[in-house]
């Protein structure tokens, strides 16, 4: 498809004019002509939650190659209006896909400078790896990677820059960054444990006092990884992008770009509601206390645009819209189809870029196993019920250092398993982040104090527990358990049992108690490639969560979640 067809695509697709100022205006910039000033015109792209996305999926959607060429064609077309482009992301750029995992997000990073972004926000998952490889991926950065509440705890310094001034067509904008507080919790505790994360609430207005106090910018945004929680119900998870809005004064934040929560922020209109977005539809971003926030879903499944007019001393937006990279949907008779014309992938990119995708795919097509059924470990389901996927997991993991129970975060499953043949890329997909198995012996008293804290973590988050091995009932609401068996052995509150756990929650990730467990020396997706090689024919029903474990006192059968 050439340049100019593929231009009118992006301008008639997924559109809503928010504010004009010339309604016979044919281009996505009004011209302003009663603005009093003159007008100066940009548009804002973003994306966030690349979560190793580099390369196009199976179905041929998304790319970085493919997000090069729309933001080149919508690059040429701003600039033709009169504007310029800022490109943000809003972090989380590691982890999810082996052929990155293995490369430690080198092939993300170089092709975010391919593609000429501007400043990403810091998300919790950049701290997946030790720091030099964080400190590898800053050097290689052409872009200020910004956060503005992490700190060295030996120097007391910002370990990165709080933010960054541009000059877009003569409108200075600073762009603030900002991390989730819940990093503590769910970064990894073995590598940051010589950082201190603060307040992003406290931290943004220190920050945006500063820029005032200098003149040194027109406009503000944050680019952020804290997440939208329609309302501000932000339930377990750290506050995140509509608290932020509404703990400045109004005004003072013209915009938050963020990530983390990994969904299209589209709302209904004049409602904290969010919409039924569908990927050829309209999107309304939230706008609290005066703050416009966007989020742009995972992935680069989509590139948020936004156009902003600059007049009078007042940001404008004139335009939002979610411009899908050749997303597919299936159609009637189960066919995936494109929903827009199709983006031909940059040459030069992909060729780049295939260097690094051949590299990973070389150790990553070993068949090791089948499975009859879907394992199924989709984000949505393992954080919210017991799967076969979750449970198999930590069956494999109790089995390895012969624990009577098997405890798995379900943050640390990242995808299903398909029917059919299990390779090592299927593993390493499941499990990217390389923790080690954990086991603990404990009497019964003190595993039930520990599960009390445990078991009774919020559905939908990263800590609600995949759990076998015990029989128990869960209160949600006074946070206890009552065991009645372990591995069929009975319960004794003063006999000895033993229980499994990853690393990164014995040190206290995802909220979890810190224990001093012996450390196995086992990497997790080394153990489920083992047992996935030793099983060789696995029977998903198997591994189908009975009912041993039982919610009460809880909005919902399959774990605590207690609606206020």
């Amino acid at each position: 498809m050439n340049n100019v067809f593929l231009k009118t695509m992006i301008a008639a697709s997924l559109s809503v004019t928010l504010t004009a100022c010339d309604d016979d205006d044919k281009s996505n910039y009004s011209t302003c002509v009663d603005a009093g000033d003159e007008c100066q015109q940009f548009t804002l792209l973003h994306t966030n939650d690349n979560h190793g996305r580099f390369w196009e999926n199976s179905y041929g959607e998304y790319g970085m190659a493919a997000r090069k060429t729309l933001i080149d064609t919508i690059t040429a077309e701003v600039e033709s209006s009169g504007g310029e482009i800022l490109l943000l992301s809003g972090g989380d750029i590691n982890t999810g896909v082996p052929e990155s995992d293995l490369q430690d997000a080198r092939p993300d990073f170089i092709g975010m400078n391919l593609l000429g972004y501007d400043a990403m926000a810091v998300g919790n998952h950049e701290f997946d790896n030790p720091l030099s490889v964080l400190e590898m991926q800053r050097e290689l950065a052409d872009f200020p990677m910004l956060a503005a509440n992490i700190y060295d705890k030996e120097t007391g310094e910002r370990y990165f820059d709080a933010y960054k001034i541009f000059e877009i067509n003569g409108v200075r904008i600073a762009v603030i960054g900002l991390t989730t507080e819940d990093t503590v919790k769910i970064g990894n505790p073995e590598f940051i444990s010589g950082l201190r994360f603060t307040d992003p609430k406290i931290e943004v207005q220190l920050v945006i006092d500063e820029i005032n106090a200098a003149n040194s910018a027109d406009v503000i945004f944050a680019t952020t990884h804290m997440g939208h929680y329609a309302d501000g119900q932000h339930g377990s998870n750290a506050p995140g992008d509509v608290a932020l809005a509404r703990a400045v004064n109004e005004g003072e934040l013209d915009a938050i770009i963020g990530g983390h929560s990994q969904n299209p922020v589209c709302m209904e209109a004049d409602s904290n509601s969010y919409a039924n977005f569908q990927p050829t539809g309209e999107c309304i971003p939230d706008q609290q206390n005066g703050t416009y926030i966007m989020q742009a879903f995972e992935w680069g499944k989509y590139v948020g645009r936004a156009d902003f007019e600059f007049y009078n001393q007042q940001l404008h937006l004139v335009n939002y819209r979610l411009i899908p990279v050749n997303i597919k949907v299936k159609n009637e008779d189960g066919e995936r189809v494109l929903v827009a014309d199709p983006i031909i992938p940059d040459a030069t990119v992909k060729e780049i870029l295939s260097q690094y995708q051949d590299k990973g795919q070389e150790e990553l097509s070993e068949v090791i196993a089948t499975t009859d059924e879907l394992l199924d470990g989709a984000r949505a389901n393992v954080r919210s019920q017991q799967t076969n996927l979750g449970h198999l997991i930590a069956t494999a993991h109790s089995l390895k250092v012969n624990a009577d129970i098997g405890i798995m975060n379900s943050g640390g499953v990242r995808a299903s398993i398909e029917a059919g043949d299990i390779t090592y890329k299927d593993v390493l997909t499941v499990q990217p982040f390389g923790n080690t198995l954990t086991k603990s012996t404990m009497t019964g008293a003190e595993i039930a104090t520990y599960l009390s804290d445990v078991a009774t973590k919020q559905v939908g988050s990263g800590a609600y527990a995949q759990l076998i091995g015990v029989s128990m009932s869960v209160d949600c609401q006074n946070q206890s358990v009552s065991i009645s068996d372990i591995n069929n052995k009975g319960f004794s509150e003063t006999a000895s049992y033993s229980f499994t756990v990853p690393s990164f929650n014995a040190a206290g990730g995802d909220g979890y108690p810190v224990i001093d467990p012996v450390m196995t020396g086992y990497v997790d997706a080394e153990v489920l490639y083992s047992f996935f090689k030793q099983q060789g024919n696995i029977v998903a029903s198997e591994f189908t969560p009975s009912n041993q474990v039982v919610y009460t006192n809880s909005d919902s059968v399959n774990g605590c979640l207690i609606n206020e």
